[in-house]
């Protein structure tokens, strides 16, 4: 055999070689891009995504999408072809695996989480829209979770509505860890609560609770010094005069609070707020209606832009990198707070583009 004809062919067997190798071997990078975006004044599987009932609503046009990015599963393990081209492709973005899921964590325990955060983006959504409005919205502290084997397994239960402490009004979450952590382990705490099913059932029919206990639990040592601990997490629950629920499934992640917020306000005002144009965003939004930022910003202006959006409600603290590679035809508004989105959305209902708090690259 010639040497060239060798050469070439040694050559194309390394490559296929190359190739196989780069199919098989796993690399621990996960994807990812573009996720599905939904108008938060319209439907998702046939339903309503804001139902709002016991309050006038008004008619709304145009959209206010929230975003998302898609990730590859936590047990899905890209091989070296589908990283390089991960790394080429516009619309994608590869990030070490652990990124995304941390190796102190399980996939159940992450799905929790998730889960916890999107409920909590809905409550805070609802509380800073209707605070803004002007409506009144009641607070009360909650056992917002119990320990495994701690004091408290058993005897207070998520949900429980704190009143008191050993005869002490609670009002702050921080109140409760105050109050137990005034004993030494071994001590006897006292508490007053409002069962969590009275709670549930007094707010629906709109009543006061009939029903207080009294809790008396032994305090244990903490783990990690000698405070004495009873084993829960103190919350806030929110009390609303009237119906608000957020239907949207399979969707994890608190960053579609101020969409989910601006929404609400839509819907509660004779203003039509997006003047029948596209608008998409996101970011976290926190009981004041202040917008926090959020991951995968530059995968949800991809995402928004090919679903029509022409303007995007982008965090303040995620401008600079959502301005790095704008997709064309759409403009990155930058917001700070609900009302800094309210002011923008009005500044677009005049037509006064010029007036807007536009993002820029560093």
């Amino acid at each position: 055999m010639p040497r060239r004809t060798a050469t070439m062919l040694a050559s194309l067997l390394m490559l296929i070689a190359l190739l196989c190798a780069g199919v098989l071997i796993p690399v621990p990078y996960s994807e990812m891009s573009p996720g599905p975006t939904v108008n938060t004044l319209g439907e998702h599987g046939g339903e309503p995504v804001l139902q709002i009932s016991g309050h006038q609503t008004y008619p709304t046009t145009g959209h206010l999408n929230m975003t998302t990015v898609r990730v590859t599963g936590s047990q899905y393990r890209m091989n070296l072809v589908e990283a390089v081209y991960g790394w080429i492709a516009h619309d994608n973005l590869v990030v070490p695996h652990s990124t995304l899921y941390p190796d102190d964590k399980s996939p159940d325990e992450l799905n929790q989480e998730t889960a916890e955060e999107f409920s909590q983006s809905q409550e805070s959504a609802k509380v800073a829209a209707l605070k803004e409005l002007g409506i009144p919205v009641g607070a009360r502290v909650v056992v917002s979770s119990v320990v495994k084997g701690s004091p408290a397994e058993g005897a207070l239960h998520a949900g429980d509505v704190v009143k008191a402490v050993d005869g002490t009004e609670i009002k702050q979450p921080g109140d409760v860890a105050k109050l137990v952590t005034k004993h030494k382990a071994g001590e006897k705490v006292s508490f007053l609560i409002v069962p969590a099913k009275e709670a549930a059932a007094a707010e629906k029919e709109k009543r006061r609770p009939k029903v207080e206990d009294t809790v008396t639990l032994v305090t244990h040592k903490a783990p990690d010094d000698d405070r004495a601990i009873v084993g829960i997490q103190a919350g806030t629950d929110h009390t609303f005069p009237f119906s608000i629920n957020i239907k949207l499934a399979d969707v994890g992640g608190p960053s579609a609070g101020l969409m989910f917020a601006l929404g609400i306000v839509d819907k509660l005002t004779p203003e039509d707020l997006t003047g029948g144009k596209f608008i998409a965003g996101t970011g976290t939004i926190d009981d004041t209606g202040k917008v926090g930022p959020i991951g995968g910003v530059q995968m949800k202006t991809v995402g928004a832009r090919a679903k029509g959006a022409r303007y995007f409600l982008t965090p303040k603290d995620n401008c600079a990198a959502a301005a790095k590679d704008t997709p064309s035809g759409l403009t990155l508004i930058k917001v700070d707070t609900i009302k800094d989105a309210l002011q923008s959305l009005e500044k677009l209902r005049k037509g006064d583009t010029a007036g807007l708090p536009q993002c820029a690259a560093r």
